[in-house]
């Protein structure tokens, strides 16, 4: 499991990188000492120093000995005339940095700014940042709306897609085919079937299905999951779901000795935390880590980091975030263009987990 720093080291990164991308320090401005990002962002350090250094690697600043860090020259600069865009997602850690990475490259490369906040799942800061955004004359909206446990869900989505400007959700929408908005979404239905068709390809016949529940994720992975074992002709006990809060070491214990016996050799966990749960409680239990049980995540925030790494079925992070704002920037250049609906098929990225040799591994 990663740690606290883990997590701060990626949120601090993708806010200074969308700092930049959005113009707040221009091509070959200088940045804030590291002490004074320490001090103002509230993190040690190493944290700091550890976001820096991935922003160096990826090109867009540069250290310059005794003298500090730069906005790279060729780091893509925006101009005050260009089109203004809103998002709004629900956390800047794990699933969206790579999203948000997405958004930035589209915007950047059309000269768009960036105006960003975070809703950290709770409705009204999600409502309260739409309309500081609609305030600053924002022309369009990228949205990741909180859905779940709101009493209309509907009604959410109506009241934004009936907003004066227009809007794109990102992995949100409602099912059906009255669904009015416009959206890029990860097909996980589609992901939920390829984690059984690839442990199925690998001789498995009995797999358990183990979620986190109270979330958009959960109910189609597991219809992909139900449809692949259908279709495929293997077996299945009852899947089990829990909220966040209630899986822990015991919990995936529990699990264990309950799909050990009932004859599974695989396993298919949504998400990678859960998953990761799973690994440590195999191994209390004195099994190996692919070899009595395969363990296939799903999310791929942080499989890799798990003490046996993850095979995970991995979103499309990264695409999901491009092709919704390279959308609504074609929608601000064409109001007549007719409605998109986009789903993207997840890929799976293979590590030691499944017992599969990761020159298998499929791309997304």
């Amino acid at each position: 499991m990663p740690d606290s720093r883990e997590l701060k080291f990626r949120r601090l990164a993708t806010q200074l990188r969308a700092e930049i991308r959005s113009g707040v320090w221009a091509s070959g401005a200088k940045l804030p000492t590291e002490q004074e990002l320490s001090h103002t962002r509230e993190v040690s350090l190493t944290t700091v120093r550890r976001a820096v250094d991935e922003l160096v690697e990826e090109g867009l600043v540069i250290r310059r000995q005794g003298a500090g860090t730069f906005v790279a020259e060729h780091a893509p600069a925006v101009r005050g005339g260009a089109a203004l865009v809103g998002v709004v997602v629900p956390d800047t850690t794990l699933y969206y940095p790579k999203v948000l990475e997405g958004i930035e490259e589209a915007l950047a490369a059309a000269g768009a700014r960036l105006m960003l906040a975070c809703s950290h799942y709770q409705p009204a800061e999600e409502e309260a940042a739409l309309k500081r955004m609609l305030d600053s004359g924002v022309d369009g909206l990228l949205v990741v709306p909180t859905l779940i446990g709101r009493v209309d869900p509907a009604a959410v989505v109506d009241r934004l897609t009936g907003l004066p400007v227009p809007v794109v959700l990102i992995e949100r929408g409602l099912d059906g085919a009255d669904d009015p908005s416009e959206h890029v979404r990860t097909d996980h239905e589609a992901g939920g079937y390829a984690a059984v068709r690839h442990l199925a390809a690998l001789g498995h016949t009995r797999l358990a299905l183990l979620t986190r529940s109270g979330n958009p994720t959960s109910a189609p992975v597991g219809q992909g999951f139900t449809a692949a074992v259908t279709d495929l002709g293997l077996r299945a006990p009852e899947p089990f779901s829990a909220p966040q809060r209630e899986w822990n070491p015991r919990v995936a214990d529990e699990q264990v000795r309950r799909v050990i016996a009932g004859g599974s050799t695989a396993v298919v966990c949504f998400g990678d935390r859960e998953a990761t749960l799973m690994v440590s409680a195999a191994r209390r239990a004195g099994l190996a880590v692919p070899g009595d049980l395969a363990i296939v995540a799903y999310d791929d925030e942080i499989a890799d980091l798990a003490e046996v790494p993850l095979t995970a079925v991995s979103p499309p992070k990264r695409h999901l975030g491009r092709h919704a704002a390279e959308l609504l920037l074609r929608r601000l250049r064409e109001p007549d263009l007719p409605m998109h609906r986009v789903r993207l098929r997840p890929g799976i990225v293979v590590r030691r987990s499944c017992g599969a040799s990761s020159e298998e591994m499929t791309s997304d």
